[in-house]
């Protein structure tokens, strides 16, 4: 019986095929819009260390300013002092933890036709591979030792291995990072999270840094940090070392606690060293010192942000009045077949015969409406990649989208298709006999 309502559907559609292609332009217009909204919002929310973003935590200290909070909402500020986080690194509570900072390098090898290439970098502890579970094509990080004496190692992503080395295995090759030798000691497979959490300040879609070299490295040669750096109070700063000792945040700490144990116990080791710098005249705030996991993280810094949430609001709007119309299309095409409907249901086709009849051509057009949307929803994010920059890596079409959009096109042409499929199905068969 279900071939037979598919040869009635696909006959109905031959019929009237530009009524059938209106309904199809309608439902696709609106899936087109709002998966286009949709996967970037999928993609932006997406957890991007999905596996263990309960155990990594972004440290935070209120040092600031007595008189006025960092946030409106009282939370403290996102980064710490150099010798605040220098006191966390202290600690051998946690399973792994790292201070960092983002910081540009110029980049050559001793090739003679090479040329100086600007590059991003990030100063870290070697404890940021692990924690972050950043994968190794060769060779590995640097260990603690490499850190506590600032040695010139680096670590270099797949891109710039590719520029550099042309994608072989570099590690034990040189290279000159703003005229210092670097050794090369990994080298990075594929890693890019959907968003660099673990800094927000330089963008939070931006791509992961081209070269990881250890946090010391430009603290000896005095480097500041690319990004945020922000003070609460006017200080004599007049050197280097001045500005390692001040109020001004910024460095970022994270920190993996595997247990809810561990946890405590390190809150308890920010609370205690909260305490002894108020003896010393710091931290004059109420105590607010806060652990935060990935996902709390990233929804505190409003990473994905209340317009991005209106705009699939917005966009699924349109869709509904897309279905509005195809409503009025379905239910003009349908009535149309009325006299037709007349003659079967005399012939003992029962109400349910009629309704599953048209169920069968709606799914049609659902299905039609879904393959043709995806089409729109790709034209879409392809506008996207090519008007914002930094959004090549979100707007992609995923298998899982893909199927969310064709099931989404499915579920509103049923739903467009339930008053005008009730409706023929209420018809009186002498009424149109009559009239034949």
């Amino acid at each position: 019986m279900l071939k037979y309502y598919f040869r009635l559907a696909w006959s109905s559609i031959r019929r009237n095929p530009l009524l059938t292609m209106l309904m199809i332009g309608a439902i696709a217009l609106g899936i087109g819009v709002s998966m286009t909204t949709l996967t970037l919002y999928y993609v932006m929310s997406s957890n991007p260390l999905p596996f263990k973003s309960e155990q990594v935590y972004a440290v935070q200290l209120d040092a600031w300013d007595p008189e006025e909070p960092y946030y409106d909402d009282d939370s403290p500020p996102p980064q710490l002092t150099y010798g605040d986080a220098a006191a966390m690194m202290r600690s051998d509570i946690p399973t792994y933890q790292a201070t960092m900072i983002s910081r540009g390098f110029s980049v050559k090898t001793d090739q003679p036709e090479a040329r100086p290439q600007r590059v991003s970098g990030r100063a870290t502890y070697g404890d940021f591979f692990a924690m972050f579970d950043v994968p190794f094509a060769y060779g590995t990080g640097w260990d603690r030792a490499a850190d506590d004496a600032a040695e010139r190692v680096v670590v270099l992503s797949k891109d710039a291995n590719e520029k550099f080395f042309g994608g072989t295995n570099s590690v034990g090759e040189v290279i000159y990072m703003d005229e210092q030798p670097f050794r090369v000691v990994g080298v990075l497979a594929s890693w890019r999270p959907v968003t660099r959490f673990y800094d927000l300040n330089t963008g939070a879609f931006n791509d992961p840094e081209d070269v990881y070299v250890p946090f010391l490295v430009p603290i000896s040669l005095e480097y500041g940090a690319f990004g945020n750096t922000n003070c609460w109070k006017p200080e004599n700063i007049e050197s280097y070392e001045q500005f390692l000792q001040s109020e001004c945040i910024w460095v970022q700490h994270w920190a993996q606690l595997d247990s809810a144990a561990q946890k405590a116990e390190f809150l308890a080791f920010m609370d205690g060293y909260a305490a002894e710098q108020n003896a010393l005249g710091r931290f004059a705030r109420p105590r607010n010192n806060r652990l935060s996991t990935v996902t709390e993280w990233l929804d505190a810094r409003e990473v994905v942000s209340a317009d991005n949430t209106l705009l699939v609001v917005l966009s699924f709007m349109f869709l509904l009045i897309c279905l509005l119309n195809t409503v009025g299309l379905m239910l003009a095409k349908f009535i149309n077949r009325a006299p037709l409907v007349g003659v079967r249901r005399a012939l003992g086709a029962s109400r349910l015969d009629v309704i599953s009849q048209h169920a069968v051509e709606v799914l049609i057009v659902g299905i039609g409406g879904g393959l043709v949307g995806l089409c729109f929803a790709y034209l879409g994010l392809l506008a996207v990649r090519s008007w914002y920059e930094g959004y090549e890596y979100l707007a992609k079409l995923d298998v899982t989208m893909m199927l969310v959009a064709i099931a989404l096109a499915i579920s509103a042409a049923l739903l467009a298709g339930l008053y005008p499929t009730w409706r023929i199905s209420r018809i009186q068969p002498a009424v149109h006999l009559k009239t034949q």
